[in-house]
């Protein structure tokens, strides 16, 4: 199983960015995929996740209202839509998902098990 997002880069502070998680060899539409990001000097923190289905998103305090978590299980892949961008948005940024099919983490590292190499969004001020 490998996990791989892409779409990061340099953007303004206001700006937006669109990160993908392409998935490999796994069905990636049987599981809830989680986004997570680790800032420079800081331990990596939980940003949004999307059940299996869909229906399902949930985001942190800090980004709520400015990214968008969705899927195309048609394509295999999960969008992470990030708006109004600001300073401290900057950090790699990493999708992963939980060993079990159709099973809803929580904002627990610990709770997946696949995780992607990481994509770099930086914003500047």
């Amino acid at each position: 199983v490998q996990l791989q997002a892409s779409g990061g880069g340099l953007v303004p502070s206001g700006g937006s960015l669109r990160l993908s998680c392409a998935a490999s060899g796994i069905t990636l539409k049987d599981y809830s995929v989680g986004w997570f990001r680790q800032a420079p000097g800081k331990s990596r923190e939980f940003v949004s996740y999307v059940t299996w289905t869909g229906r399902n998103t949930v985001y942190s305090d800090s980004v709520k209202g400015r990214f968008t978590v969705s899927r195309d299980n048609a394509k295999n892949t999960v969008t992470l839509e990030m708006n109004n961008l600001k300073p401290e948005d900057t950090a790699v940024y990493y999708c992963a998902m939980p060993a079990e099919r159709h099973w809803t983490p929580s904002m627990r590292e610990n709770d997946y098990i696949y995780w992607g190499r990481g994509t770099l969004v930086t914003v500047s001020s």
